[in-house]
């Protein structure tokens, strides 16, 4: 029983383990504070060259500060 486990669980959890570890990567670059920060200043820019009406460039504003707030909160943990 425990081979045919192993050949039958190995590649799930090898599957599984591959999921964690792009999630986990995904999780890092979606939070990481100097990508957020170089997207405010994108924005900012888009704003300026008119790329961006006011609105736009404002909810983009607050999902990346929501964002940078997200990412400090998980380093403090």
């Amino acid at each position: 029983m425990g081979l045919f486990s192993g050949i039958f669980f190995g590649p799930i959890k090898g599957t599984i383990w591959v999921a964690e570890q792009l999630k986990e990567e995904a999780e890092r670059q979606f939070y990481d504070p100097g990508a957020i920060r170089r997207q405010l200043e994108e924005v900012a820019r888009a704003r300026e060259d008119g790329r961006l009406s006011d609105e736009e460039a404002t909810e983009q504003e607050k999902e990346l500060v929501q964002r940078l707030l997200t990412a400090r909160r998980r380093e403090a943990e």
